[in-house]
């Protein structure tokens, strides 16, 4: 008798739930809690204690950019300042340091100190620039350790456009520029056609200037928009959140250009249409978070990818993105983006320990940490200098590892 009306109780407790208010009970004690439902979340100001149980602290709460917590993990620290082989920085933007002798030699300094054996300055050089920056480097001890990308200006294509566009590329070719980019963001988004419409990425108007970088054999680095979490809602389900309230500029607010999916076809559809032309899409497509999606854009024999100012996402997913990059090997160059020396050893660390969770070197990028992926041999070879070597005629052939 006494089991049935225990086993009762106990029904009647399960039927009726939890009370939507009452007072913690777990060691410590607590303060009142609140119930919700089957996949809601906790109210503002609460976390979830127990399953379907949510609490406040009972202190006041630091903001998201006063929480620094220290782990206590005790684990193996593997710091890396030099890659483990010469690097070639496919995404190079030495910017000002290449516009004289004094800033080649700093360049050539910290180029020195991290192992990277080359740059190419991807900052869309043409013209009497370009000219004058082969000029310098040439006669700097950075000869053949800087390459330089040309430019495309892509303002008011229409009539006439594409004969100048590729005239302009031959000779720039010519000169001594290697490949084409780094073609910025706003291809696609805000850059506007002489008849006031926007550009697509996909436009046939195009066409001409990609036959002529396939003809040319010099690759086309495009970046194509930005993260997809800079086109969502600006709330506190947004992983970037912080870097949209420091940087308000970085959110896309809606209508304003095409959504991140619609930009993304719209590459793909260009990278399909041209077989001929080689592709090099920046910052891993901005589809780190979504290796699938990624593997299927690297699928198609004439694209490539770097990896510059992704490493949270590579770090982050350690058995998938060494998974990837082994599967991928072929495909992935090694590119930093921003010139910043004391950031390369992040990602040497990352492509070549079994580190765990560490920081990374932008808090407004990622609020996780990093672990290691522990690259073979020869995919770090692949992947710092000799895809970039395949598909970069134009660089030096001597010096590098076999």
């Amino acid at each position: 008798m006494r089991l049935a009306s225990l086993m009762i109780g106990l029904g009647s407790l399960l039927l009726v739930g939890y009370p939507t208010a009452s007072r913690g009970q777990g060691r410590g004690g607590g303060g009142p809690e609140t119930t919700i439902g089957p996949g809601e979340s906790c109210p503002p100001g609460m976390t979830e204690i127990r399953p379907r149980r949510c609490m406040a602290p009972q202190t006041p709460a630091p903001s998201i950019l006063d929480y620094r917590p220290q782990s206590t993990l005790v684990t193996d620290a593997h710091l890396v300042p030099r890659a483990k082989y010469p690097a070639i920085d496919f995404h190079g933007h030495p910017q000002n340091l290449l516009n004289s002798a004094e800033g080649l030699a700093t360049l050539k300094a910290a180029m020195d100190s991290l192992n990277i054996g080359l740059m190419i300055a991807a900052e869309n050089q043409s013209g009497e620039r370009l000219a004058r920056t082969l000029a310098l480097v040439n006669a700097s001890p950075l000869k053949g350790r800087v390459a330089v990308f040309t430019g495309i200006d892509l303002q008011n294509v229409g009539p006439g456009w594409a004969e100048r566009a590729v005239s302009r590329l031959e000779t720039d070719i010519k000169a001594g520029a290697v490949g084409v980019g780094e073609i910025g963001k706003n291809f696609g988004q805000s850059t506007r056609k002489a008849d006031g419409s926007r550009l697509r990425l996909d436009d046939p108007e195009l066409d001409p200037i990609w036959e002529a970088a396939a003809r040319l054999g010099v690759p086309v680095f495009i970046h194509t928009g930005d993260p997809a979490e800079f086109y969502k809602p600006m709330d506190y389900q947004n992983e970037r959140w912080l870097e949209l309230a420091l940087f308000p500029g970085r959110r896309i607010p809606e209508g304003q250009v095409p959504r991140f999916d619609s930009l993304m076809a719209e590459r793909d559809n260009l990278f399909r249409r041209h077989p001929k032309t080689t592709f090099v899409a920046a910052h891993l497509g901005w589809q780190a978070n979504d290796l699938a999606t990624l593997g299927k854009l690297l699928d198609l024999p004439n694209v490539y990818t770097e990896v510059g100012a992704v490493l949270y996402d590579i770090g982050r997913q350690p058995r998938a993105a060494r998974d990837f990059f082994i599967k991928y090997q072929d495909r992935i160059l090694f590119g930093k983006d921003s010139f910043q020396p004391q950031e390369y050893p992040y990602y040497w660390r990352v492509f070549e320990t079994r580190d765990d969770y560490f920081d990374y070197y932008r808090d407004y990028h990622a609020f996780w940490k990093l672990y290691g992926i522990d690259l073979p041999d020869e995919v770090l070879k692949k992947v710092y200098y000799q895809n970039a070597l395949k598909i970069v005629k134009g660089l030096p052939r001597e010096g590098w590892p076999r």
